[in-house]
């Protein structure tokens, strides 16, 4: 493997986690790599910096100069560096082609990939298929991609069965030949329309995964979104899935408070839903996909349901926190946007919510989310750079609940004053007005909670 990778130039865009993750690999085969990063670095990263500098990996940052583009093989991207960015053009000019840390990890191992794209639950339901998985593959179907693990730390040691890979549409946007075994697309939702530049180039940076020419073995499609079922074009009715309704076969849907699952056989019934933690109709959605994949690889119903039994939520995503009396705390921080806020208040049917939102602005179109607030919170807190105009879109359909708080802090405690069972912090915004990202909000939310108990 090494004489492939030898003496040649390859460039690395971003010292992200995928991006110091290709580093390394790249180098470890014999690469010869250099590393740019745009901004200038702050004290951990000029440490990491300097780690990777050890082992002889250029860096430079504060911008990309002409040193590092010359001459490169190719060029691996961090998910982080939008499609409109100055670099893309340059490198364009010199005919270096681009591509994805996922993509690199695709050309570089024989392990097939399991890959799960969609506007919202791909975190949740990546990290619910490699549990699942995990129960046949013992610790050799872990989960990766978005999720935070790049796939390229993961290859070239212990044989692996399946990477269960987590696929943004920035990621999709630069993997030309990833070819998963099995692609799942959940849904779709306007969002990162500013990064793609329209809703069409969004949409269509996730359905590459599904391509004519390139499309996966098997595709595993929601059915109740016409959008996505209509990437069924590209195969045969053997090659394709669906879930969330029942169909005449290959399909999980919900009948009788129960998941099933239907193949060319009769209707199986998988696991009662007042047996999974998660909360939610959205997630119940995650689990048929998830059901899906594990019926198509061969697990047994048994084997499934105790698999689904056993999984705990993932962080920051509807993640119940504490009680504090009758009062309910859930931290939906990863609810970057309204689309991901109002699956998070439908998780809660009849039940009196306090909505603590806002944070950095998006400038998403707010009529659904503000429909529903008006139809089933009680009450609103609001905080960040967002307030102002959530407020007025509420107000301007004749919601009035609204209380603002110039912290997350004050917005717990406005929200505990108010007594509805259901507190949910679902931002639908982006925290980089108060917050390095949305992790370090959740964590901050649950740390305030905690303390209150």
């Amino acid at each position: 493997m090494k004489r492939k990778w030898f003496d040649k130039k390859v460039l690395i865009l971003g010292l992200s986690k995928s991006g110091v993750s290709a580093a390394k690999y790249l180098s470890g085969v014999g690469a010869d790599v250099w590393l740019s990063e745009y901004s200038e670095l702050d004290e951990n990263q000029k440490a990491l910096a300097d780690e990777l500098q050890k082992e002889g990996i250029k860096i430079e940052s504060g911008g990309h100069s002409d040193e590092f583009l010359e001459d490169a093989y190719l060029a691996v991207t961090s998910p982080g560096i939008p499609p409109s960015a100055e670099i893309f053009a340059r490198l364009q000019d010199k005919n270096i082609q681009v591509i994805s840390e996922i993509e690199l990890a695709y050309l570089e191992t024989t392990t097939p990939f399991v890959a799960i794209t969609g506007t919202n639950g791909k975190t949740t339901t990546t990290a619910l298929i490699s549990h699942i998985l995990e129960s046949e593959y013992p610790e050799s179907a872990p989960f990766c991609g978005n999720i935070g693990v790049p796939p390229t730390s993961l290859i070239g040691g212990k044989k692996l069965d399946f990477l269960v890979c987590e696929v943004s549409s920035y990621q999709a946007d630069f993997s030309p030949t990833f070819r998963p075994q099995i692609a799942c697309y959940l849904n779709f939702t306007p969002d990162h329309v500013s990064w793609h530049g329209s809703l069409e180039n969004y949409y269509n940076a996730k359905a590459k995964l599904f391509a004519a020419h390139k499309k996966p073995a098997f595709a595993v499609l929601n059915a109740l979104d016409e959008s996505v079922a209509k990437l069924a074009e590209n195969f045969t009715d053997e090659e394709v899935f669906f879930f969330g309704k029942e169909l005449d076969k290959n399909c999980s849907y919900i009948a009788d408070s129960a998941i099933y699952f239907k193949g060319k056989k009769d209707a199986e019934k998988i696991i009662e839903l007042q047996e999974i933690k998660l909360v939610g109709e959205h997630n119940y959605q995650n689990v048929m996909c998830a059901v899906i994949v594990a019926k198509i690889l061969g697990l047994e119903n048994e084997q499934i349901k105790e698999a689904i039994r056993s999984f705990k939520p993932i962080e920051h995503r509807c993640e119940f926190v504490e009680k504090l009396g009758e009062l309910e705390f859930y931290n939906d921080s990863k609810a970057t946007n309204p689309e991901s806020s109002i699956v998070a208040i439908n998780s809660f049917p009849n039940m009196p919510i306090t909505l603590i939102a806002g944070g950095r602005d998006k400038n998403t179109d707010l009529g659904e989310f503000c429909s529903l607030i008006n139809q089933k919170v009680s009450n609103v807190v609001l905080i960040g750079e967002a307030a102002e105009r959530f407020e007025q879109n509420l107000r301007n359909i004749g919601y009035t609940n609204i209380l603002n708080a110039s912290s997350l802090e004050e917005a717990v405690d406005k929200a505990i004053e108010l007594g509805n069972r259901i507190i949910l912090f679902s931002p639908a915004c982006a925290s980089f007005d108060m917050f390095n990202n949305y992790e370090e909000r959740g964590e901050a939310f649950k740390r305030y909670v905690t303390s209150k108990i």
